[in-house]
């Protein structure tokens, strides 16, 4: 098969390997879209330390099973699919609470990271369990579908963060995940809803999307502005979908006291905190990690066009042209959001 290979950092080759073998408890996937992360990205130039070639990386995918493994019966050969990005045990203590996303084994496809090696699916085939498949209906296309990875931790961290109805909420941080979050606060009835960024075209797209407030943190301090606007009180939720020091101050100090905040964006791996703010107003503190079986929430909310990921799709390539739109990305091409290839 096909595969598109992370041989050193910054190198990626159109290769030939071996199809996947399937065991027990396993299908074979021909893949018919699989997006680039940002996390993809970040692995291709070696600052994750989490894509160590060589490595065939790509988690956000769906297809067609090609082939099904002995006690594979809830899916058959020919069946439109898509799978979680995490691959879970089912066996420990986290997996039996339902916590498949803190797996004690816990395992991502297309990741090396010194503790395992798990091909993606940047390839014409990848082998996944069974038990992390998810049949797609026939009007949901295979380049949306692959969206649904990212669709499931916007879910999933506005279900961590307590947002209901009514609440003012806050998203700091207009890319993919946060335009996603947008959509599903705006679904679960929060008002009004503030987007922050330093881009006037992802705010743009975040008024789009059903931000009724989009404030360039640039031009203007915008836990201020949010502050004001909620009358002096302060937002009741704000998620932050970046990860540095900047951001996750901007969002602290945007919400009221007692209010939360859900920590989605992870680009650094450690930040300065404001302490004080943080205890002597009473914040509540929601770490979120990718999702928790949301895969079946998300194919409704996306079938029923209350997210809408197509506007997200900024190119559609073949697998061959991988590597150039990798360093596209990795350049940071203005106007590029989700580029996703299709072998």
């Amino acid at each position: 098969m096909k595969a598109l290979l992370l041989t050193e950092y910054e190198r990626l080759e159109l290769t030939d390997l071996p199809t996947p073998e399937i065991g027990a408890g396993e299908v074979l996937v021909r893949v018919k879209a699989c997006g680039i992360c940002g996390s993809d990205v970040h692995g291709y130039d070696g600052s994750t330390g989490r894509r160590i070639p060589p490595i065939v990386m790509g988690h956000e995918a769906a297809g067609v099973i090609d082939a099904v493994g002995a006690g594979v019966t809830a899916f058959a050969e020919g069946d439109r699919v898509t799978f979680d990005s995490t691959v879970y045990c089912g066996e420990c203590a986290f997996c039996k609470r339902g916590e498949i996303n803190l797996c004690d084994n816990r395992m991502v496809l297309g990741v090396s990271c010194g503790d395992y090696r798990r091909y993606g699916a940047f390839a014409d085939y990848v082998m996944v369990p069974e038990r992390i498949l998810y049949k797609l209906p026939d009007a949901l296309s295979f380049d949306a579908a692959a969206m649904i990875e990212a669709v499931s931790v916007a879910v999933h961290a506005v279900s961590r963060s307590k947002a209901k109805a009514g609440d003012a909420a806050v998203v700091v941080g207009a890319g993919m995940i946060g335009l996603l979050i947008v959509q599903v606060l705006r679904h679960t009835g929060c008002t009004p809803i503030f987007a922050v960024d330093i881009d006037d075209g992802r705010l743009a797209m975040a008024k789009q999307f059903g931000a009724d407030v989009v404030i360039n943190g640039n031009n203007s301090d915008a836990a201020k502005e949010i502050v004001a606007a909620t009358g002096g009180a302060g937002a009741d939720v704000a998620l932050e979908a970046v990860g540095a020091t900047g951001t996750i101050k901007t969002a602290i100090a945007s919400v009221r006291k007692g209010g939360a905040l859900c920590l989605v964006g992870n680009i650094s791996a450690s930040v300065e905190l404001p302490l004080q703010s943080v205890v002597t107003r009473e914040l509540t503190l929601y770490g979120t990690c990718a999702s928790q079986g949301e895969y079946p929430e998300c194919i409704e909310l996306m079938s029923r066009g209350i997210v809408n990921v197509e506007p997200l799709i900024s190119a559609r390539a073949p697998l061959a042209e991988g590597a150039d739109w990798f360093a596209r990305l990795h350049a940071r091409e203005p106007g590029l959001m989700k580029v996703v290839l299709n072998p």
